[in-house]
């Protein structure tokens, strides 16, 4: 994943949580802790979530994302299932993006 697939994401997820009436985290690369995944700080009206993107799949930071938002606005079943399922939907089109091949031109 590159930064603006990155930040395509939170602003994609930003808007999501928005429309529920969510807290929209912020988020940031890499995490302060080093060998970690994901970390979450939540905070008085808010929280950032921060994931490793670097060698990672795709799928693997958009679903530690997603989990961020979930935990910054700690939902419970059904309610945190149906933002999650709103959030994947938001962010489904990033994962065959990503995956397209990358063509270069070589003058």
């Amino acid at each position: 994943m590159n930064n603006a697939t990155f930040v395509n994401a939170a602003n994609l997820l930003g808007a999501v949580a928005g429309r529920f009436g969510l807290i929209v985290p912020g988020f940031r690369t890499p995490p302060r802790i080093v060998g970690v995944q994901r970390t979450v700080r939540r905070r008085p009206g808010g929280g950032v979530v921060a994931v490793a993107v670097k060698g990672r799949p795709i799928a693997a930071v958009l679903a530690d994302m997603i989990e961020g938002v979930i935990v910054v606005n700690e939902l419970r079943p059904p309610e945190s299932d149906t933002v999650r399922a709103a959030l994947w939907s938001a962010v489904a089109s990033l994962l065959s993006a990503d995956a397209s091949p990358r063509v270069r031109r070589v003058a």
